[in-house]
């Protein structure tokens, strides 16, 4: 069986319409993760934080000192946005810009003491979130979603991480 036995080949298969809603999986993660995010906005708003400033705060929680490039793939956010996000997280104390030593034309960011308390109050609620979202899937069933979710994302990334 190869790679395409599953969903046929790019120019033959069914329409949207025989495949349904509920069978699409491009539709049911925008749906999941609309749902997702839909449950963060109100403690989003009480940290004066929207999607773009979380998802930036979550990826330099993680991985800090990021050139903005790498930073919008990470934080799943256009370049601009990110920019406008970064501009008010500045001014709020949560990051820091500094100048990239090998590349001056590029800059890095950097999430401060106060911008890691933020995210940490932000936290409780997202993994409430996320155990809520798997309620009812077992260890195995878990795993293998998110290798699934990893192959996924190697067949549609643009960048190499």
């Amino acid at each position: 069986m190869n790679e395409r036995t599953i969903i046929g080949d790019d120019t033959e298969g069914p329409r949207l319409g025989e495949i349904g809603l509920q069978q699409f999986a491009p539709y049911l993660m925008n749906r999941i993760m609309g749902r997702y995010n839909a449950s963060l906005r109100e403690d989003l708003a009480k940290l004066g934080l929207t999607t773009p400033k979380m998802r930036a705060l979550a990826v330099l929680s993680v991985i800090d000192n990021l050139a903005i490039s790498r930073l919008a793939v990470y934080a799943i956010t256009e370049q601009s946005t990110l920019s406008r996000a970064l501009d008010a997280l500045e001014a709020d104390g949560l990051v820091r810009r500094t100048a990239d030593p090998d590349d001056s034309r590029a800059t890095r960011i950097s999430i401060t003491e106060a911008g890691r308390a933020a995210f940490e109050t932000l936290w409780p609620t997202m993994r409430r979130t996320y155990n809520h979202m798997f309620a009812g899937i077992d260890a195995a069933e878990h795993a293998a979603f998110v290798a699934t979710l990893q192959k996924i994302l190697l067949n549609v990334r643009k960048h190499e991480f």
